[in-house]
C-alpha cells in the first residue's frame, strides 16, 4: 500500500513521468468542466428548469451566503476563486469512495499547490481592493518591527493549510486500506462513510479558511480607515440633541 499517489507511476516516457496524482487531478478537472458545460448549456430563466440547474443554483447561492457571512463583503469578486477551490477539493475527496483510487488531495504536492494558490490570492485580492501601498502597510502594523513576524505568519498559515488537508485525507485513505486488509466487509463500509463526511468537511474548511485569509487582507485596512465610534461620541451627540431641542422649545415659547 502506497502512502501517497505520487509514488504510483502510471506512464513513463524518458524523464517525463505521469503518476496517479497527475492523472486523477486531470480526471477531476475534466469531469468538472464537462459537468459545468452540460448544466449551463441550456440555462433557463423560466419557472421550469432542469434539476441540474436547480441544484447548481442552490449550490452557488449557498456559497455566496457563506462568503458574505465570513467576509462581511459582497461575495461576487471572491465566488469564482473560493467556489472553485471548494468544488475541486470536494470532488477530489469523493474519489476516496472508489476502490483502488487514491484522491489527489492525499498527495502533499496537490495540497501545497492549492495552498500556494491561496497564498497568491491573498495579496491579489487585497491590492485590488485597497491599493498596493495601503495593502503593504498592514505588514508594518502596529510597528515596523512586526514586519518579519507578519511575513512568517503568512508563510506558516500557508504551510498549515496544505498539511491539514493532506494529513486528513491521507490518514483516512491509509486507515481504510488497513481495515480492508484485516476485515474486508463490515468496517470498510463504515470507514467509507466516515471518509465521505470527512471529505466534505475538509473541503468546506479549506474554502472557509481561504476566504478568511483573503477577507482579512482588506478587513484590516477597513478598520484603520474607519475606526469604530467611541462611547463618548453617542453621549456627546445626545447632549447636542438635547440642547438643540431646548433651543427650539425656547424659540417656540418665548413667554414661557
Amino acid at each position: 500500500m502506497t502512502i501517497t499517489p505520487d509514488n504510483n507511476v502510471l506512464i513513463k516516457i524518458g524523464v517525463v513521468e505521469l503518476n496517479a496524482t497527475i492523472v486523477t487531478t486531470w480526471a477531476v478537472m475534466a469531469v468538472l468542466v464537462m459537468v459545468a458545460w452540460l448544466v449551463t448549456r441550456r440555462l433557463s430563466t423560466q419557472a421550469q428548469m432542469s434539476r441540474w440547474q436547480n441544484l447548481l443554483e442552490v449550490l452557488v447561492a449557498k456559497m455566496r451566503d457563506q462568503i458574505a457571512a465570513v467576509s462581511q463583503q459582497a461575495p461576487g469578486p471572491y465566488l469564482p476563486f473560493v467556489g472553485t477551490l471548494f468544488v475541486f477539493i470536494l470532488t477530489a475527496n469523493l474519489l476516496n469512495l472508489i476502490p483502488g483510487i487514491t484522491p489527489p488531495t492525499a498527495s502533499l504536492s496537490t495540497t501545497t499547490a492549492l495552498a500556494l494558490c491561496v497564498f497568491m490570492a491573498v495579496p491579489i485580492f487585497g491590492i485590488a481592493r485597497e491599493g498596493f501601498l495601503a495593502y503593504l502597510r498592514q505588514y508594518l502594523r502596529p510597528t515596523p518591527l512586526m514586519l518579519p513576524f507578519n511575513l512568517i505568519g503568512e508563510l506558516s498559515r500557508t504551510i498549515a493549510l496544505a498539511v491539514r488537508l493532506y494529513g486528513n485525507i491521507m490518514s483516512g485513505t491509509v486507515i481504510v486500506g488497513i481495515l480492508l486488509s484485516l476485515v474486508p466487509f463490515f468496517f470498510p463500509v463504515l470507514m467509507q462513510l466516515l471518509g465521505l463526511i470527512t471529505g466534505v468537511i475538509q473541503a468546506y474548511i479549506f474554502a472557509i479558511l481561504a476566504m478568511v485569509y483573503i477577507a482579512s487582507a482588506s478587513a484590516t485596512q477597513n478598520v484603520h480607515a474607519h475606526p469604530p465610534q467611541t462611547q463618548d461620541q453617542p453621549v456627546q451627540d445626545s447632549h447636542q440633541s438635547e440642547s438643540i431641542q431646548d433651543t427650539h422649545q425656547s424659540e417656540s415659547n418665548p413667554h414661557g
